[in-house]
C-alpha cells in the first residue's frame, strides 16, 4: 500500500502548529557529531514511515467505519491529528539536519498489512513501540547538545501518549508494562524494513538475517495477556546467517522487554528453519525476539553487534 501525506497535511496540520515551524528556525539545536546525525537520520527514516502509516489509517477508512468496529466517536479525526503529528515530526528533524549541513533521508514507499480499522490500530501499536524504542536507545547517545536530548524526548513523551490512545481505542490497556523497551539503531532499522516497498536512500546499518514471528496471533483486544509459558514459534532462513552453524548446536530466543532486559529462553526445532520457545515469566507488552546461540550474558547492544543470528521480530504480548 502505497500512501501520501499530503491530504491530510493540508487539512490537520494547523491542528498541531500553534506558530509557523519557520519563525522558530533559530531555536533550532545544533547536530555536533556523525553520532547525533545517525541518530537524527534514524529518527527521521521511522517519522516517515509513521507518516505514511497514520496518513492511510485517516484517509482509507471512514467516520462510519470506525464506529462500527467498536471506536468511540471521533477516532478517526484523532487517527488524523496523529498523522499531522508525524508530519511536524519529520519536518522538525529534517529541518535541525538541514541547518546543520545534513541532507535528511529522503521518505521511501511502504506498504502496510492490514484492511480495516482494527488491524490497522493493531499494526499502528506495533510500528509505534518501533519508533519508541528507537528514540528510547537513540536518547543515551545524544550527548553533545542538551537541547537535542530534550527536542528528541519532546517527541518521545507524544508518541507514546499516540500509542496509549490506539490501544485504549481497541480495549486494550494504554500502559501495559511499567517500562518501555529500548531498541539499538540495527534493531530498529531492521524491524522498519519489513514494511519498506523502495527507498531513494537507505541508512548506513547492517539488515541481519530474518526471524519471522508465526504464532500465536494476539487477540484484536489484546486480552488476555499471553501468558508465560505460551509457546511462540518463529521461523528463519539458515542459510542467510552470517556464520557457519552446527546444525546440532542448542539455539536460544533472547527477549528484549521492559528497558534492555534480555531473557533467554532455550528453543525446540519445529522442522528445518523453525523453533519454538515458551514465554518467560514477566514478560509483557511488546517485546522483540532474536534468534541467538547464546544462552545469556548479553544485553541489547551486544545482542545486536555479534550475538544475532536471526531477528529482530516483534511479539505483542498484551
Amino acid at each position: 500500500m502505497i500512501l501520501s501525506a499530503a491530504l491530510v497535511a493540508t487539512a490537520l496540520l494547523p491542528l498541531a502548529l500553534s506558530h509557523p515551524l519557520e519563525k522558530r528556525q533559530n531555536a533550532l539545536p545544533s547536530v555536533n557529531s556523525p553520532t547525533d546525525e545517525s541518530v537524527l537520520q534514524l529518527a527521521l527514516y521511522l517519522e516517515n514511515l509513521e507518516r505514511s502509516l497514520y496518513t492511510g489509517g485517516f484517509e482509507n477508512f471512514t467516520d462510519a467505519e470506525y464506529t462500527a468496529e467498536g471506536f468511540p466517536p471521533g477516532f478517526r479525526e484523532n487517527v488524523g491529528v496523529i498523522a499531522a503529528h508525524e508530519v511536524v515530526h519529520a519536518q522538525t528533524i529534517s529541518n535541525i539536519l538541514s541547518n546543520a549541513g545534513f541532507t535528511p533521508v529522503p521518505p521511501c514507499t511502504y506498504r502496510f498489512p492490514y484492511n480495516d480499522p482494527t488491524s490497522f490500530v493493531g499494526l499502528a501499536n506495533m510500528i509505534t513501540s518501533v519508533g519508541i524504542g528507537a528514540y528510547l536507545g537513540g536518547g543515551s547517545l545524544l550527548t553533545d547538545d542538551p537541547a537535542l536530548l530534550t527536542a528528541a524526548s519532546s517527541i518521545l513523551t507524544v508518541e507514546s501518549r499516540h500509542d496509549s490512545y490506539l490501544r485504549a481505542g481497541i480495549g486494550a490497556s494504554p500502559f501495559p508494562t511499567s517500562f518501555d523497551t529500548a531498541l539499538t539503531a540495527v534493531f530498529a532499522y531492521n524491524l522498519a524494513q519489513m514494511f519498506i516497498d523502495q527507498c531513494p536512500q537507505q541508512l548506513p546499518i547492517t539488515i541481519l538475517p530474518k526471524l519471522t514471528f508465526i504464532a500465536p496471533a494476539p487477540p484484536p483486544n489484546l486480552q488476555p495477556p499471553t501468558p508465560a509459558g505460551t509457546i511462540l514459534r518463529f521461523t528463519f532462513d539458515p542459510s542467510t546467517f552470517f556464520v557457519d552453524l552446527d546444525p546440532n548446536a542448542p539455539l536460544y530466543i533472547g527477549l528484549l522487554n521492559m528497558v534492555t532486559n534480555v531473557t533467554f529462553v532455550e528453543t525446540t526445532s519445529c522442522g528445518d528453519g523453525c523453533v519454538d520457545a515458551p514465554v518467560p515469566e514477566g514478560a509483557a507488552g511488546v517485546a522483540f525476539a532474536v534468534l541467538s546461540t547464546f544462552n545469556g550474558g548479553l544485553n541489547g547492544n551486544q545482542l545486536s553487534e555479534f550475538g544475532t543470528l536471526a531477528g529482530p521480530a516483534e511479539v505483542v504480548l498484551s
